[in-house]
């Protein structure tokens, strides 16, 4: 492909289309949701909270509530068939997330596993149940959510960060198999974000943004057809830098700003 062409087809007409957000009870799924409902788009909202989601379809009409929870492998491929039934799926995201603070100190073998069973065994539960569909169409856009917790490791991730870090790596592979495919592929990387998840932290959030202000830099990404979208900039871009540290530089400054 020519180096400054979009990595992806850049997606700014939702009219019409059919999206479908694993994760949309509350925080950034639930907000992207209405603002891609906004935009002409028919939302298929899912999660385990059902009152949330009939919530959402009242307030949002011609929007779709489907229960589901995403580590019921049997439940995920059933609720998949139910959609591709009535048409193909142009956009699936995967925005379903389990967050603990934890440090080594007082590790949780059953929460990390609920972790990982959340926050990424979940994303291939789909991938495994929409896939095939997409692959047989040439056609579609998966985008999986992830963290800029994934970047490194940081304070109180134990558990967390690394299931971000596979998915990280997991959006990589996914998008060199299949973009000569014709199938996008997008890594939404957020920072701070107020949801339920984040008001179990104890500190202060540099660059806390609203759910609503993550929706709109996410749907700035794919119209712009980035394949990372991170934000805020003033707040990921330190983390990118880091990111490339030594590591006894990583360290050193992590540990010093984490005191």
């Amino acid at each position: 492909m020519p180096f400054f062409q979009p990595l992806n087809p850049p997606l700014r007409d939702w009219r019409g289309t059919t999206v479908w957000m694993v994760g949309a009870s509350s925080g950034i799924g639930q907000a992207t949701a209405a603002a891609l409902h906004a935009l002409g788009a028919h939302v298929v909202v899912s999660a385990r909270k059902v009152a949330d989601l009939e919530a959402f379809v009242a307030a949002h009409p011609g929007s779709t509530a489907l229960p589901l929870d995403a580590t019921d492998a049997a439940a995920v491929h059933a609720a998949a068939a139910q959609l591709l039934a009535r048409g193909p799926l142009d956009c699936v995201v995967y925005c379903a997330g389990h967050y603990t603070p934890m440090r080594a100190q007082t590790l949780d073998l059953v929460d990390m596993q609920r972790h990982l069973a959340v926050n990424y065994t979940g994303a291939l539960q789909v991938l495994s149940a929409v896939l095939p569909a997409m692959c047989a169409r040439r056609a579609g856009h998966i985008a999986l959510v992830g963290s800029v917790a994934g970047y490194r490791g940081l304070p109180n991730s134990l558990a967390y960060g690394p299931t971000k870090a596979a998915l990280i790596n997991l959006a990589e592979t996914l998008y060199l198999d299949l973009h000569d495919q014709g199938i996008g592929v997008s890594l939404i990387n957020p920072g701070f974000v107020q949801t339920p998840l984040t008001a179990q932290n104890n500190f202060a959030m540099p660059a806390l943004l609203s759910p609503a202000q993550a929706a709109q830099a996410i749907l700035a990404g794919w119209a712009r057809g980035h394949f990372e979208i991170h934000f805020p900039k003033r707040f990921t871009l330190w983390l990118k830098a880091l990111r490339v540290l030594p590591h006894r530089a990583y360290f050193y400054l992590v540990s010093r700003a984490t005191l």
